[in-house]
C-alpha cells in the first residue's frame, strides 16, 4: 500500500479485505469500515458508517439513539490498532493489539444514526511491544470523542 493514499484517486487506501486480514474483531464488533489514508509510522485515518441498524441502537435510547461513548474509543483503537499492524509489520503473526489504558477521554457531541464517524489515530508512543495512540472522533468536522490510550502487542491466548 502507498502511504497516504487519498480517498478517490483509484483504489481505496486500505480495502475491506485487508481491514479484515489486519483486525480480528468481526460483525458485531468490527467498527472500522474504510480507510482513508494511512501514514506508517505516524497516523491513520478511517470511516466507521453509523446506521440505525447497529445492535446497540436498539437500548441506546428508544427514542433517541446515540452512539454510546465507549464504542466510538473502541472504533478509534481499532483504527489505531490497524495503524500498529501496518508499522510494526504484524500481519500474518497471530499478534493482537489488546487495551491497556484509556485516559483522558472526552465526549463532546452525540453521534446518531445515518452519519460517517470519521477515525483520526496516530502514536504518541511506539514500543514493540507497547504503544500510546491519541484519537479524535468527528462528524462532518465536529468533534464527538478525543483520548489518548495505550494498547500492547501481543500472543493470542490459548
Amino acid at each position: 500500500m502507498s502511504e497516504g493514499t487519498p480517498a478517490g484517486a483509484g483504489a481505496p487506501a486500505y480495502d475491506f479485505p485487508k481491514i479484515l486480514a489486519a483486525l480480528p474483531h468481526r460483525y458485531p464488533m468490527l467498527l472500522v469500515d474504510r480507510v482513508l489514508s494511512l501514514e506508517v509510522d505516524k497516523e491513520i485515518r478511517a470511516v466507521k458508517a453509523v446506521s440505525f441498524n447497529e445492535q446497540f441502537f436498539q437500548g441506546h435510547f428508544p427514542g433517541r439513539p446515540i452512539m454510546p461513548g465507549v464504542l466510538q474509543v473502541e472504533a478509534l483503537a481499532q483504527a489505531a490498532g490497524i495503524l500498529a499492524v501496518e508499522t510494526l509489520q504484524l500481519a500474518g503473526t497471530g499478534k493482537l493489539v489488546y487495551f491497556m489504558a484509556i485516559e483522558e477521554a472526552k465526549f463532546r457531541a452525540p453521534v446518531e444514526p445515518g452519519v460517517l464517524l470519521e477515525l483520526n489515530a496516530g502514536f504518541l508512543q511506539k514500543r514493540p511491544r507497547v504503544c500510546k495512540f491519541w484519537g479524535k472522533a468527528s462528524v462532518e468536522g465536529k468533534l464527538t470523542c478525543e483520548v489518548q490510550f495505550t494498547a500492547m502487542i501481543a500472543d493470542p491466548p490459548g
